[in-house]
């Protein structure tokens, strides 16, 4: 694999570490289902894109972005928490409405931004010494590290901990006086907000913004989340949410050398397939070191 094709893969990987800190929230933190991100991701990249093209400020763009993506969050929260409809269709039925809303918001099913400004170009003019492999990478490196830290941050605050109290036992938290209702709106709007994030940032990235973006995104955010909590595994926050980035980063360079190695027989279109057999691989491999390590603890 080259260089280019490598360094591509790692700043993919870091692009999409903001959707797998957000599916891990959902999935992970709030055991809530959430197939808003199929939805939220291209509304970020949509909204991002439109406002740019307009001559928005990229920042702003960006920050409303975000914010379009928290309210995708907090309607599938409302429709499960406050209309009594199952988590996983109330996600379904925001993705379904938010196709229709991205088409409004661009007009069209896809935007050209090439030639537009992102919020990128002041950071690459700013380490424009560096060789320009780099450059992207270390930005996002950068920023979603900061993320990160946030996240964590928030995780571990006393607010954060009656958000993951009310996804490990709903129930016990009701009885503490936890408003459980209300952290789940809370934890969705953070969560698609950070899917948005993720997609205005491709828009910017790879200039253009499409429709179609979401499909199969949460399976992406899934897979990275399982990938890397199968590599790095930790009972912490701090190191639940680094195996989540690394493993977005890995499944990204998994990709990447399984396309481009020619023995394997893979093509562009069997990325799906290559998605499918990483899954099986990170959901079997915590399997295989427990049983080798049971077997060193009790031999014969």
């Amino acid at each position: 694999m080259s260089a280019i094709a490598f360094f591509g893969a790692v700043e993919t990987g870091l692009l999409y570490g903001f959707l797998s800190l957000g599916v891990y929230l959902s999935f992970r933190v709030l055991d809530f289902p959430d197939l808003t991100v199929d939805g939220s991701f291209p509304l970020g990249a949509a909204a991002a894109g439109t406002l740019i093209v307009a001559g928005e400020n990229p920042f702003i763009a960006t920050g409303i972005a975000i914010l379009a993506g928290g309210l995708a969050g907090l309607c599938t929260a409302f429709l499960s928490v406050r209309l009594g409809i199952l988590n996983l269709l109330a996600s379904i039925l925001t993705m379904i409405a938010l196709y229709s809303i991205n088409l409004r918001i661009m007009g069209k099913p896809n935007l050209s931004l090439l030639n537009q400004p992102t919020v990128l170009a002041p950071f690459e003019q700013l380490l424009g010494g560096l060789p320009s492999l780099i450059v992207r990478p270390l930005i996002l490196l950068i920023a979603v590290a900061i993320a990160k830290l946030l996240v964590d941050y928030f995780l571990n605050s006393q607010l954060g901990l009656a958000v993951r109290a009310t996804g490990m036992n709903p129930v016990m938290a009701k009885a503490q006086g936890i408003n459980t209702d209300r952290l789940i709106l809370l934890g969705m709007a953070i969560s698609n907000g950070l899917a948005a994030l993720s997609g205005a940032l491709f828009a910017q990235l790879f200039g253009f913004a499409d429709v179609t973006l979401g499909v199969g995104t949460v399976v992406v955010g899934l897979a990275t989340v399982i990938l890397g909590e199968a590599l790095l595994p930790s009972g912490s926050v701090v190191l639940a949410t680094l195996a989540v980035v690394a493993g977005s980063v890995i499944y990204r360079v998994a990709i990447a050398i399984a396309l481009n190695a020619g023995f394997l027989g893979f093509q562009a279109q069997d990325l799906n397939l290559v998605t499918a057999i990483l899954v099986v691989l990170a959901l079997t491999l915590p399997k295989s070191q427990f049983a080798r390590r049971f077997r060193k603890k009790h031999p014969g």
